[in-house]
């Protein structure tokens, strides 16, 4: 069977979102043109180190190119999306792999969002094997998310996306541990009971 590749490129709307409560929170990767929309399921520290990772490789693209790529330094305010996903939100698979490149030529960054595969093998070598065929760009691959955006697209995913990261639970500020609405056992407190403010 040929590997499912849903490619964006470019989309008209590339965002980070959640569905649920605080606490209980699905993470997901959304794309959305010309009608159709993808959605693909990840960790919430998965959303957090792609985003810091696309704002460190445009970094340093601007660094390379000396400014002259069409990279802003930050996301403009006219492209900060505020809105929640597409509904329904119908998870085509759970992310593993992901993977980031820059496209001088085109000047786009390339994000990539692989399913999750689970991999057998008796050794490490052959676990070594395995996944290095799993990171080739296989025709019989797992199912994967492609999305070319513009640097100004990149960098007003990482800023949104790094909000919705950020938009969770309150830390407890004894212990940083995530507050629920009903509070927890900090260790700080001897496992006493702290409530939310």
């Amino acid at each position: 069977m040929s590997r499912q590749v849903f490619l964006y490129d470019p989309p008209d709307r590339f965002v980070a979102g959640t569905v649920g409560l605080p606490g209980r929170r699905s993470f997901f990767l959304q794309a959305t043109a010309a009608g159709r929309t993808t959605s693909v399921a990840l960790e919430k520290a998965q959303v957090e180190a792609l985003a810091e990772r696309i704002d460190e490789l445009l970094d340093e693209v601007v660094r390379r190119t000396g400014g002259s790529a069409s990279v802003p330094a930050v996301a403009p305010p006219e492209l900060h999306d505020t809105e929640p996903l597409q509904t329904p939100v119908e998870e085509e698979f759970r992310v593993g792999t992901m993977a980031l490149a820059w496209d001088g030529d085109e000047e786009r960054l390339v994000v990539e969002a692989q399913a999750l595969v689970e991999l057998e093998a008796d050794s490490e070598e052959e676990f070594a094997e395995a996944e290095e065929r799993l990171l080739r760009d296989d025709e019989h691959g797992p199912p994967m998310l492609r999305v070319r955006l513009s640097g100004t697209m990149g960098r007003a995913f990482a800023k949104r996306a790094l909000e919705v990261v950020n938009a969770g639970r309150p830390p407890c500020p004894l212990c940083s541990l995530p507050l629920d609405p009903e509070g927890h056992v900090c260790p700080r407190q001897n496992g006493y009971r702290r409530s939310p403010a």
